[in-house]
């Protein structure tokens, strides 16, 4: 069984909240320097998503 994990509140509060502002300005740069529509931004969130996703192997 997999434990559930949680911010404690200073992190929600400290890295969290950081990493969260960082990730949007970014995209928003990205946005600004490139035009790109939204769509393509929520596809690269997507694919980084992805990078954290487990992968099921077969077996």
């Amino acid at each position: 069984m997999i434990k559930q994990f949680s911010f404690s509140q200073d992190d929600m509060n400290g890295i969290v909240e950081d990493t969260y502002k960082n990730i949007i300005n970014e995209c928003k740069n990205l946005r600004r320097e490139t035009k790109c529509p939204n769509e393509q931004i929520i596809a690269l969130l997507s694919l980084v998503a992805s990078t954290f996703t487990p992968t099921l192997s077969k077996e």
